[in-house]
Formats: structure tokens, sequence, C-alpha cells
């Protein structure tokens, strides 16, 4: 089903249709902006918050537990995205994805915006709980509904966008997070409604893909698909989200202290990932057997140059080839993921993978701080992990053809 063959927009806005029609509709570009926003939701969520961190810290400063649990605000989004897409992934095959996406985005917007009236801090940190829920459901969803909806060049291309308005929109919230945060550490919070503005064009415009009902309510997980990609995107979501969060380190060990210079590092590496994921719809038909060596092995050359970096601009370098590797590995891990599944497995397929890409993103920081105390420095940490993406690019040449 390509989008170029879509439906006018008041075709696609119509009542649904009939069984018989049902298999012939078509997604048009509108459908595929609205999903790509959906994504961004969870994007939101895990950056938003980080410039006004030191000011909650401030205000909660005489509530018992406040060091652990202000910087929880940011972080418990994340894991609990990791241990619930799966199980929003089996509920979006069994009950339908557009009912349980709209009741998310609903959700998502009444849970994110709660910290703004109220008052303690375990409060608002058990609203992050519920946020993470909905980011579970519209993250697997959104993606799910991709996969739904187009197939072939079309499918690489959005699964390819949806890495580059991470990356784009990670950038953003963190200025506007920035922006707002300096009217006080409430006001980002505001920002959270915009999931209610999506969700408004999302009735209107999304449907329930045809699929038996009866077989999806029966079938298991698909382990023997997707246990595989899961894991290898299990190690694929900490190379990912090394330098994420790692880069104004390295750069802090080199003597930058400039907030404008970091910044500007972090852009030109978000660049790079923009890039890299842009190039997959154009190199999608290598397949993963030969996009995940490449992908992998970029990333392993860059961390490696981290590590022996002399100076900042070749540190810049070492970030810009790490970061255009992991932009066509997401795109990539993703639709090996879902290839094959049939339309009954895929929310639970791509739950699964949401799940591993997430408890990647977690355990990232987590692994690399572990290491540098290890091995000496984060500089080294970062080249322990290029070696362990350079075993994963030559394990990957393993994947049968399919």
């Amino acid at each position: 089903m390509e989008n170029n063959m879509s439906l006018p927009a008041g075709t696609a806005a119509s009542s649904p249709p009939s069984p018989s029609t049902r298999g012939v509709r078509r997604a048009g570009p509108l459908v595929a902006v609205l999903l790509l926003a959906g994504s961004a939701m969870p994007v939101l969520g895990s950056v938003l918050l980080s410039p006004v961190l030191p000011s909650m810290q401030g205000y909660f400063a005489d509530t018992p537990g406040a060091t652990l649990l202000v910087p929880m605000v940011l972080t418990i989004p994340a894991l609990v995205i990791a241990l619930c897409a799966p199980i929003a992934g089996q509920i979006a095959d069994r009950v339908g994805r557009k009912t349980l996406l709209l009741v998310s985005m609903v959700l998502y917007t009444i849970a994110g915006t709660a910290p703004l009236w109220l008052a303690s801090l375990g409060s608002i940190v058990a609203s992050r709980v519920v946020v993470g829920l909905a980011e579970a459901a519209i993250m697997t969803i959104c993606t799910t509904l991709i996969t739904d909806y187009y197939e072939g060049k079309a499918r690489d291309k959005y699964l390819g966008l949806q890495v580059l308005v991470a990356s784009l929109s990670a950038t953003l919230f963190f200025a506007l997070g920035g922006i707002l945060g300096s009217s006080g550490w409430r006001a980002p919070f505001w920002l959270y409604l915009s999931a209610i503005v999506i969700a408004v064009p999302m009735a209107v415009y999304l449907w329930e893909p045809a699929r038996d009902a009866a077989r999806a309510r029966a079938v298991p997980v698909p382990w023997r698909r997707i246990a595989a990609p899961a894991l290898v995107t299990l190690i694929g979501g900490v190379v990912f989200y090394a330098l994420i969060v790692h880069l104004p380190y390295v750069l802090d060990e080199f003597g930058v202290r400039s907030v404008g210079t970091i910044g500007a590092a972090a852009a030109l590496a978000s660049a790079a990932t923009a890039a890299g994921a842009i190039s997959f719809r154009f190199l999608s038909g290598f397949g993963p057997r030969r996009l995940l060596p490449v992908a992998f092995g970029l990333a392993a050359v860059g961390l490696l140059i981290l590590w022996f970096a002399p100076t900042v601009p070749v540190v810049l370098v070492g970030a810009v080839i790490t970061s255009g590797g992991t932009g066509i590995l997401l795109p990539t891990l993703l639709t090996w993921a879902v290839s094959g599944l049939a339309i009954e497995e895929r929310g639970r397929g791509t739950g699964v993978w949401t799940g591993a890409l997430y408890i990647g993103q977690f355990a990232s920081p987590l692994i690399l701080a572990g290491a540098a105390g290890a091995v000496g420095g984060l500089t080294a940490a970062l080249g322990a992990l290029g070696i362990v993406a350079a075993v994963a690019a030559v394990a990957s040449i393993a994947i049968p053809r399919r």
C-alpha cells in the first residue's frame, strides 16, 4: 500500500468502510504526520524537564528523599515504557489500535499536566508513572500503525522519519523546556497539552486496520521472529543513547564549559543522527543483514575515535560518525523486527521491540557509569562500548536471509 495512492482527505475522514472496501483503504501523508507527531510524545517526556530539575530540587529541598525522587521525575517514564510496551502491544492486537491510542493520548495529557497543580513530590512521581504507561501505548501503537498502513518504500521512509523526528524534537523540546522553565519549574508541563491537540485529528483520520479479531486474541507473542531482533535492539539501545547522555560529559573532560558550545555539539550529533535516518529510506533495500554491520560498524569506529581523541575537533568527528551509524541502526532494527509478522502479531512484536529499546535507554547510563569506574574513565568506557558495537557488527553478518 503506497502512500501515493492515498484517497482524498474527505474520503479518509468518512465513516468506517465496509468489509468489502476496508482492504483497499490507503494512508496518505497526513496520516503519517499524525503518527510521527504521536511518536514524538515519549521524546517530549524524556527531555522536556531536564532544564528544570535543579529548580525542582530546590523547591522540594525539605522533602525527604528529594535527591532521589526529583531525577525519577525525568527517568521513570522510560523505565515504565520498557516494562509495559510489550503489554501495550498485546492489548493493541486484542482490542484494536485506534481506541487504545486515543485513550492513551488523553491519559498522557491528563497525567502530563497533573504536576501543574499537584503539591507533593510523591504525587508528581506517581503521575509520571502514569505518563510512562500512556507513552508505552502511544509509541507502540504509532509504530505498529505505520507498519499496518504502509508497505515497501513508503514504510521504510516513515520508519526512518521516526528516528529523524525523535532527534529533531529532542533538541526542540530541550530548548522549549529551558525557555518555559525560566518562568518556573512547573511551566514546561503545559506542553503536555499538545497531545490532546494531536488526538483530535487522529480520531478523524485514523482507522482500525482490518484483521482477524479471533486470531488476534489467540495468537501468542511471536518469539521465534522477534527474540533475536529484540536482543540486538537491547544492545542497540545502549549504543544509541550513549552519546545522547554522555557527550556533554566528554566535552567537559576536555575543558569545554560553555553551554552554547555544548549545545552546538549536541545539535551537530543530532544532525548526524537525522542524516543517518534519512539515508535509511535509500539504503533499506539492502536489508538488515547488510545494514546492521554498517550501522554497528560506524558506531564502533566513532566510539573508538572518542576513546583516543586528543582534541575537541576529533571528539566531534567521533560523535558525528557514531550518530550517523545509530541513525541508520534504529529503523534497520525495527524493520527487521516487524518483517514477516502478520497484522494480528504486529502489536505484540512492536511492543516487545519498543520495550527492548527503552530497556537499553534506561540501562545505558548505568552501564557506562559502572564501566567508567572499572576501566578508568568515561572515554575509556565509551571505547569499550565501541568494542561491543564492533562485535555486534560482526555477529550481525550471521543474520539469516529472508
